[in-house]
């Protein structure tokens, strides 16, 4: 498991679905908002949590086209299905390594975009925590997405169509935690919420995946 890991990362390196595609296009999303909404800090303080938000959901979203294109391509996936590893297991060190490339980074830099939309200084610890808790579950809805659309040409765009319904719940839940502890409120009931739905997803989606991946490699 832990030669899959490291082969998953580099390859995620290696084929432009590092941590650097993600953070350009968060720091896009950050630089883009304040010229379409205004330049007003109070306003921007307000909609801070919900932006940085969609912004790490959306740049989740880059790389989860090639999560398991490069090893479709070059037979990899028919070796994973035979080996004596679970293909549950192995969908999961894919999700962790889509995580670690993507959603970890993404976790660091987000106080530091946290300033360009004037974020309260009380929203920044709620912020990280929500998004710690809730990109891992990004990844692991992302790999079933993934698991579906494998093998299809040009299947990005159906891949972002049948993930982002999924995605929801936790930008509902992770947004509304880094709001209210912006704001000085309680952020607890969101952000159990949100630890529920990654325990939860953590728990069942890897099985969900590997079916949908068994039934493409028929």
């Amino acid at each position: 498991m832990n030669a899959l890991l490291r082969r998953d990362l580099a390859l995620a390196l290696r084929a432009g679905g590092g941590f650097g595609l993600g953070l350009a296009f968060f720091l896009i999303v950050t630089v883009l908002v304040p010229f379409g909404v205004g330049p007003q800090s109070d306003l921007l303080a307000r909609i801070a949590p919900g932006i940085l938000w969609l912004g790490a959901l959306l740049a989740c979203l880059l790389s989860l086209d090639r999560l398991l294109a490069l090893d479709w391509e070059d037979g990899t996936l028919d070796l994973l299905a035979t080996s004596p590893l679970p293909l549950e297991a192995a969908l999961s060190i894919k999700a962790l390594a889509h995580w670690i490339t993507t959603g970890l980074p993404l976790v660091i830099a987000a106080p530091v975009f946290g300033v360009l939309l004037s974020l309260p200084g009380q929203g920044y610890l709620w912020l990280v925590l929500s998004l710690a808790l809730g990109t891992p579950a990004l990844s692991v809805i992302g790999t079933f997405g993934a698991a579906l659309t494998v093998g299809i040409k040009r299947g990005g765009l159906l891949l972002s169509l049948l993930v982002l319904p999924l995605y929801v719940p936790t930008l509902i839940f992770g947004a509304e935690a880094a709001r209210r502890g912006a704001e000085g409120l309680d952020p607890t009931t969101p952000l159990l919420m949100l630890a529920g739905i990654t325990a939860g997803v953590i728990a069942l989606m890897p099985f969900a995946s590997a079916a949908a991946l068994r039934i493409n490699l028929r």
